[in-house]
């Protein structure tokens, strides 16, 4: 299959077709996720907390992002890589940002960088566009915003040249607006539904990788944690039983 290209992500839109995007964070989730099928994989500063126990998202360096960003990279040949800037990294940091995207493609291979709080430094998605460098521009639903000014912020971030936008608590009444107004496609994992152009969720969430998952009853399409328990205390009940592992 052809490399998944901006213009097709807007076309996709124009067309009513979903767009699919996961979070990965290494290369065999990445190998996986592109052979689905999948547009996007997103390289989630979320990795910190989720996969490497950081009890802060704060702690997530530029560094760290790239490492992890070359290791999706490596796994990839399909499927548009989008790269977190790291939590820390304020967007309204103009000069800050434009170094970071820079080493994010150069040294990490991404295909596009993720901005949080966009809409709070439209004229930094300017400046990385300019370069460019696609930005996939996130912002957030607070609980006291109206519909219209998620609107406005949606309208300022498409203006300045954001190729994606990431609408976080986006909710029906309000992401369908949003997604009405735009010509460039709007996604969200936390709070988003079918009103959306697409969905992006974490891939260990999906399968229910995490240790929590053990407990837990939310419903996932599986559930990798249980797996994992039952085939390590049957390896480890064939050592004890000085038992031949194949």
């Amino acid at each position: 299959m052809d490399k998944v290209t901006i213009p097709e992500l807007h076309e996709m839109k124009r067309a009513g077709r979903k767009i699919v995007a996961v979070v990965a964070w290494d290369y065999q989730i990445a190998q996986i996720a592109d052979r689905v099928g999948v547009e996007i994989i997103s390289v989630g500063d979320s990795v910190g907390v989720n996969l490497w126990g950081h009890s802060n998202p704060m702690e997530i360096t530029l560094d760290e992002m790239i490492i992890v960003c070359k290791a999706v990279r490596r796994g990839t040949s399909r499927a548009l890589v989008s790269c977190d800037f790291p939590a820390r990294m304020p967007a309204e940091d103009v000069e800050g940002s434009m170094r970071a995207a820079m080493r994010i493609v150069e040294e990490g291979g991404a295909d596009m960088v993720k901005v949080d709080g966009a809409a709070n430094s439209p004229e930094t998605v300017t400046a990385i566009t300019s370069a460019g460098i696609p930005v996939c521009a996130q912002f957030e639903r607070q609980v006291d915003d109206a519909t219209a000014k998620l609107v406005d912020d949606a309208k300022r971030l498409e203006a300045a040249g954001a190729s994606l936008i990431d609408f976080k608590h986006s909710g029906p009444v309000a992401g369908a607006a949003v997604v009405n107004a735009v010509g460039i496609p709007v996604l969200g994992g936390l709070g988003g539904g079918p009103w959306l152009d697409g969905r992006l969720r974490m891939a260990h969430a999906a399968i229910g990788y995490a240790a929590k998952a053990l407990e837990s009853d939310v419903a996932t399409y599986a559930n990798v944690a249980r797996i994992t328990l039952e085939a390590l205390t049957a390896y480890a009940g064939d050592v004890k039983a000085a038992r031949q592992i194949l």
